[in-house]
């Protein structure tokens, strides 16, 4: 019997994709099982689902078609029918493949602790491969602001003369959801210095958008403020790991344990030995790790400490910018570092948006200025 996901690389340039656009469903308030879905399909046909505005999944043209059926509720038998007939596969084997894609949707619908970005174990769309209508992600700094104790004089406070309100990004949050952008990260200088960000999460969480906070870590440590981060709806953390500061780790200890997906970024520094730190954070539950380097010159030692990270099985994120620090941490995290160059989602799969809603193709791209996001069209600023 011919798997449908065999057939789809013979077949696939012969079959039109299914209308671009976004796709909604929420399950009734009767219903016990609560879920919400947001789908966004492509020109090219290949989409991404938002699961319960926390987890984005990349599908290639076959898991968006799956996925558009489901959300549209429509009869099994006729979806199945219509998946055998455009793909030119045996009914019995696309309603094997069709379960198969519902079951792993239910088993992320219940995973806790899942990566915010995910990919099915099927023929994935490659990431940042074909032409998009919009970011995947979107990097707010609220402030470039940062705490007692932080490296004050490598934040770019120069470069705005405000901050945006709450309800200012409250509008830009809006126009993301409505552009199709289905991840906010709030990061900085130090968002956390920001008393807004339970409002803006919630805000995000009532749109359907997965959002992300990139931190130093020290607020966590008060019980209330962050369950408050929690119950807004926050999905996933990146904790700016300072591992000579013994309150960073007390702050670790308290959210570790916490029912949400925690990258911990380190800073290599010449001389300095992190191994010990990454033993000790795979050794406390740490879900990911962020590694950078502060001068292109350590970039062996960096990647022999990702070889170490491995062996810890922790796994290794590259694509997360971190609160303000004294490098970008994604360039020297890739084989170009010593060129500098920015990695290729940059402008493409994330955009990174200033203080004052200055929208550049990354954090770091100073010389870059797309548009401000709160007052130009999306279209200029896209284009």
């Amino acid at each position: 019997m011919t798997s449908l996901f065999q057939s789809i690389k013979r077949l696939f340039s012969e079959k039109e994709p299914l209308p671009s656009g976004m796709f909604s469903y929420q399950t009734p308030p009767d219903e016990k099982e609560q879920y919400r879905l947001h789908l966004r399909i492509e020109k090219d046909g290949t989409g991404i689902l938002i699961i319960n505005a926390a987890t984005v999944l990349h599908l290639n043209q076959t898991a968006a078609e799956f996925a558009y059926h489901f959300i549209k509720k429509h009869d099994l038998d006729k979806a199945v029918d219509e998946i055998s007939r455009r793909y030119q596969v045996e009914k019995d084997q696309a309603r094997l493949d069709f379960g198969k894609f519902l079951n792993q949707i239910q088993t992320i619908i219940h995973t806790p602790d899942l990566d915010p970005v995910t990919y099915f174990d099927i023929e994935r769309q490659e990431p940042y491969s074909g032409e998009i209508a919009a970011p995947y992600r979107l990097d707010c700094a609220l402030t470039y602001r940062v705490g007692e104790g932080s490296h004050s004089e490598h934040a770019p406070l120069d470069r705005v003369n405000r901050e945006l309100t709450a309800d200012e990004w409250v509008t830009i949050l809006q126009k993301a959801f409505e552009i199709g952008i289905p991840h906010v990260l709030f990061t900085g200088g130090e968002p956390t210095l920001r008393e807004d960000l339970p409002e803006l999460l919630l805000k995000a969480e009532e749109l359907g958008l997965v959002t992300g906070v990139l931190t130093d870590g020290l607020r966590l440590k008060d019980d209330d403020f962050r369950q408050q981060l929690l119950l807004n709806g926050l999905d996933h953390l990146m904790v700016v790991l300072d591992p000579d500061n013994p309150n960073v780790w007390e702050s670790l200890a308290k959210v570790l344990p916490e029912d949400i997906h925690t990258t911990v970024h380190l800073t290599l520094e010449k001389g300095h030995n992190l191994r010990p730190h990454i033993t000790r954070l795979a050794e406390m539950g740490a879900n990911a790790l962020s590694l950078s380097a502060s001068d292109a010159g350590l970039s062996e030692e960096l990647q022999n400490l990702r070889d170490f990270a491995a062996v810890q099985q922790l796994e290794l994120v590259w694509d997360l910018p971190v609160p303000y620090s004294r490098n970008n941490p994604v360039s020297l995290e890739l084989e170009n570092a010593e060129t500098q160059e920015p990695p290729e989602g940059a402008g493409k799969a994330w955009l990174y948006v200033e203080p004052d809603g200055d929208v550049l193709p990354a954090q770091g791209m100073y010389d870059r200025v797309l548009g401000n996001l709160l007052t130009d069209p999306w279209e200029a600023i896209w284009d």
